[in-house]
Formats: structure tokens, sequence, C-alpha cells
């Protein structure tokens, strides 16, 4: 069954895009503001009058254009600063001579900024470098000569330009990078899945051909042979992480970024499962078995991963510990997490074997504990003193093994 898992983040970009959308509306209500309050004051009213119209219903109407990176194309860009470029140039037809040197505002006013902006977050810091190099030309051409409050104006709107655009960029590198990261957790909890499956299955029986072919002899040696390197082969493609394709899947509302990937993983049922009767079957001759009087409740994944992890410790007690050890499985219920032990009477673990097994490609204690245990948000203790068995501690926390 697919687990599909999703990891949410807050996009930077894209509430930039709903800041430049209301932007855009508030200074276009500004721009006509500040116009009627000051009508009797211009030359020609009615051409102020017929341009604020025009940019009041170009907003309205491309407020959709500045809701995203994906809807705002370079042609409505160039459209809209084109918008702002005939305002600005208009403003000594429509506006005094006095006012306009006065320092009076153009027909757009700040409207212009909108239009830069659009720029900045669409193409970076270069083409907000460039939309904006425009427009100080527009205003100093409107004006006549750069003027202290022109070339004010017109730095304030570069730098602010550039900065944002600036911060887009490095936003969509450090996403591209999380995205990326995204894939190659999915694909290395895909490799260790299988791996543990593969160890705690394929890998044991070829190991176990490969003895008794060579206690037998003759053609069986030669089987025995075989699956041996077909062992040590499959370790190797286990350990080397040959699993390329995570399917991750994008998408794009409400500011957040949303990178799903989807995952095999066994089990998916729900519902809760009692540990004990998992783990009773393991009670034998050799393996003592001691359980609460009362159900040890776990999700069933959780549950089935956690008796997979005891399964696999009790083989390593069988391969390693010798044909006459003993081994004891104790399950603790304490509530909030649920600790299951596995100790056996065999020589223990010379120090530093561990290391050297992982190191050769044999992943059981790596995988087939350590990696479950780490999956469900648990632990897993291993100590060992030669002479003395060796003993695995197991822990799981209930809040997480959802």
């Amino acid at each position: 069954m697919a687990k599909r898992e999703r990891v949410v983040r807050m996009s930077v970009e894209q509430p930039l895009w709903r800041a430049l959308t209301a932007y855009r509306l508030i200074t276009m209500v500004y721009a006509v503001l500040l116009f009627a309050s000051a009508y009797r004051d211009f030359d020609r009213p009615w051409v102020a009058a017929a341009y604020l119209a025009c940019l009041s219903g170009w907003t309205l109407a491309t407020r959709r254009k500045v809701s995203g990176a994906a809807v705002c194309t370079k042609q409505f860009l160039v459209a809209d600063l084109t918008v702002a470029l005939v305002g600005i140039l208009l403003t000594p037809l429509a506006d005094t001579h006095e006012r306009i040197t006065a320092g009076g505002p153009t027909l757009p006013t700040i409207w212009t900024a909108g239009a830069v902006l659009g720029f900045a977050l669409k193409g970076g810091w270069r083409w907000a470098c460039i939309a904006s190099s425009i427009v100080a030309v527009a205003n100093i051409v409107q004006r006549g000569e750069p003027t202290r409050d022109t070339v004010h104006n017109v730095l304030l709107v570069w730098v602010a330009s550039v900065a944002i655009g600036y911060v887009v960029e490095v936003a969509r590198a450090s996403e591209a990078t999380l995205a990326r990261a995204l894939e190659i957790e999915a694909a290395t909890r895909e490799r260790e899945r299988l791996a543990r499956d593969i160890h705690d299955g394929v890998l044991q029986v070829l190991a176990m051909v490969q003895r008794r072919g060579t206690e037998l002899g003759g053609e069986a040696a030669e089987i025995g042979r075989m699956a041996g390197e077909q062992e040590v082969a499959l370790r190797s493609l286990v350990s080397s992480g040959l699993v390329h394709t995570s399917r991750v899947s994008r998408d794009e509302s409400l500011g957040a970024l949303v990178d799903a990937y989807e995952v095999e993983e066994p089990g998916g049922d729900e519902g809760e499962t009692d540990l004990r009767t998992l783990l009773a079957p393991h009670a034998g001759a050799k393996v003592s078995f001691a359980e609460p009087g009362t159900p040890v409740l776990l999700p069933s994944p959780a549950a089935r991963e956690l008796a997979a992890a005891v399964g696999a410790a009790l083989d390593n007690v069988r391969k390693h510990a010798g044909e006459g050890a003993r081994a004891w499985i104790l399950i603790e219920d304490w509530g909030d997490e649920v600790i299951v032990t596995v100790r056996d009477d065999g020589p223990g673990i010379p120090a530093g074997r561990l290391d050297q097994a992982e190191g050769e490609g044999r992943m059981g204690v790596a995988l087939s504990i350590r990696g479950r245990l780490r999956d469900l948000g648990g632990t897993a203790e291993l100590v060992s003193v030669p002479g003395q068995g060796t003993e695995v501690e197991l822990k799981v926390p209930r809040g997480r093994t959802q």
C-alpha cells in the first residue's frame, strides 16, 4: 500500500506576489485620490482623468496576472511597464510646469514601483535593474533635468527592486535544494526498507545454502559457492544505494509549496495490534518470553516493524551466539513508550565488530534493527561484553508511531 507523505514548507516567493497584487490596488486608489484632491491645479485635468481611468481599468483587469510567476508573462510585464512610462511622460502635458519643478508627483505616482517589482519577482535582480533604469530615464525626461528629489526617488526604487529580486533568486535556489534533499531522503528510506526485507529473507537463505552446500560437498558445494557469490553481490547492491527514483510532485497554493513523495510501505493497515501476539511465536526451548498481563497495543505497522526488529535480533543470536545459546525476550509497557529487550548468553560481540560488519555490507544491526527503530521514532541500543552475552534494547515512543 502506497503511503503518501506530505512535507509542507512556506514559500518566500508566493507571499511577495500577493503583496504586489495588494500594492497595485492600493497605489491605484492613492493615485486617483491624489488627483481628485488637486485636479483644479492641473492645466489639462481631462488628460490626467483619462489616463487614471485607463490605469484603474488596467490594474483591475490584470490583477490575476500578478498572482504568481506562472501566470505573469514577459509580455505582460512589458505592457505593465509601458502603462507606467506613458503616465510619467504624460505628466508635463496634464500638470503645470510650476508643480512639476516644485517636486509634484507624476500621474501614476508610486504605482510605477509595482511595475518594476513585477520584473524583480519574475526575473530576479537583473530584470529589476533594467526596469528601474528605464523608469529612471523616463523620470529625468519628464522633469527636464535630474533634480535631487528625482534622483532620491529613482535610487530608492532601484535599490528596493534589486534587493527583492536577489532575495527571490536565493529563495528559488534554496527551494530547489530542499526539493532535491526530499527526493534523496525518500530514495534512501525506500532503499533501507528494501535492504531490511532482503536481509530478513533472501540473504539469510543464500547464507544457509552456502553453509549447507559446503557441508554436503560435491555438486552441492558448487551450488553453495554460487549462492555465496550472489550473497556478496546482493549485499554490495543493497549497500550501494541504487534506488534512484522518488515520485515528487509540487502544488503551489495559498503561499505554500507542498512537496509530496510516495513510498511503498508494507502494512499500511489502520488499527492497533497487541505486540505480545507477534512476539509470542518466538518462544521455545531456547527462547524465554516474558510479557505484561495486559495487551501491549501499538499501531499495526509499528507493531510489525518492532516485531521484525526483534526477529532480526534473534536471528543474530542463532547465527553468532552458537547452537547452545539461550535468549530472553522481555516486553515492558511504560504507557508513553514500549521497551522490548532481547538478551542472550552467547560469547558477546568483540569491540569494533559491528563497524567492520557494516563496512563489509552486512547490515543486519544497522538496517534490520536500528533502521526500523529510527523509522518508528525510537532507538535501538546494543550492549555486548565479551564472554557475557549481548543485550539489545528497543524503545518505541507511542506518540510518534502513527
